[in-house]
């Protein structure tokens, strides 16, 4: 197993609040697989992406869980050998591009000091490995694109640079959080599959986080399903899709064009994520469900085999047991 985070929980501190925002999150990674962690803003996804990477903020806290990394706990690592994991070991896609790439310096520049630092190479080394990486990422004409700046390109070669960036040491593990929300359809697909290639190539893990589910469909082996901070539902990519088990799974489908039963009207989820300042004592997504039980509103559900036979699908929900 190349990354297990198990039993997770993590905080945020106000002067008068407390945020639970994961609460007992256990996901996991296998070398060279590919797995969607799926769900609406303010699920978690991000925060986990954060945790794993060090980078939570200083008012954050940890009451709970691990977070193990081939073997390491990543959690008691201190802020130098987090340095040394993030960017080497793990990679990051960010959603916009421009907040990861410096806007003053030559593309080629950035890429040739991200590898000078980790490949322990020449600078004259570093940059022509950067142009290869430039050519990897599927840029024509990448000498070119090396001399200019951020603000030249597209928003679809920016997120092929940041691509070429995140994968430069080679990493092990890449977290791309959102990598296709701002770009068109087409551009989309090709750094989905650009994404895809990349890691069958190098034997790279990725954690693809994304709110939609058809991007999921694309390029994930397994899918993780979160809603206020918690995982509702998990499994291999087919059987969430096919025999979705949660409430919000089903809904989250019904919304997606792609995704919904033909000649079915498109659906909306009704009402709103609860208040993670004051939790709900029972199911989270409760309030938002049209099959509750007495007891969703009492006790929260545990993630367990979707159905009898089952050996990769979960799912959290009381509804589970009433089928």
């Amino acid at each position: 197993m190349l990354l297990e985070i198990k039993e997770l929980t993590v905080e945020f501190s106000s002067m008068h609040d407390k945020i639970k925002a994961l609460k007992n999150v256990s996901i996991s990674i296998d070398q060279g697989e590919i797995v969607g962690i799926v769900g609406e803003s303010g699920s978690g996804k991000s925060v986990t992406a954060l945790t794993i990477l060090g980078l939570l903020e200083k008012n954050a806290s940890i009451p709970s869980g691990s977070v193990t990394y081939k073997g390491r706990n990543i959690l008691s690592l201190d802020k130098k050998a987090l340095q040394a994991l993030r960017g080497k070991e793990i990679g990051m896609v960010f959603q916009e591009p421009m907040t990861a790439l410096h806007p003053t310096m030559r593309i080629g520049d950035q890429l040739a000091e991200v590898i000078h630092r980790h490949r322990k190479i020449s600078y004259r080394e570093a940059y022509q490995q950067a142009i290869i990486s430039l050519a990897e990422v599927q840029i024509n004409d990448p000498e070119l694109v090396a001399r200019k700046f951020p603000f030249e390109l597209s928003g679809g070669m920016r997120q092929r640079v940041v691509i070429a960036l995140a994968m430069s040491a080679p990493p092990d593990l890449l977290i791309a959080d959102e990598p296709t929300t701002a770009l068109d359809v087409t551009i989309q697909h090709e750094i989905l599959k650009l994404m895809q290639d990349l890691a069958a190539k190098r034997g790279t893990s990725v954690m693809l986080i994304t709110h939609d589910l058809g991007v999921v469909a694309q390029v994930c082996k397994r899918v993780v399903v979160m809603y206020a901070g918690e995982v509702v539902e998990t499994g291999t990519t087919e059987e969430v899709l096919r025999q979705p088990k949660h409430p919000y799974t089903k809904a989250l489908i019904g919304a997606l064009p792609d995704l919904a039963q033909p000649d079915q009207p498109l659906s909306a989820i009704p009402g709103e994520s609860p208040d993670l300042r004051n939790r709900p004592r029972g199911c989270v997504f409760a309030s938002r469900c049209a099959d509750s039980l007495p007891i969703c509103l009492e006790e929260p559900p545990v993630l367990e085999q979707a159905f009898i036979g089952a050996t990769t699908h979960q799912v959290a929900c009381w509804r589970r047991e009433a089928e």
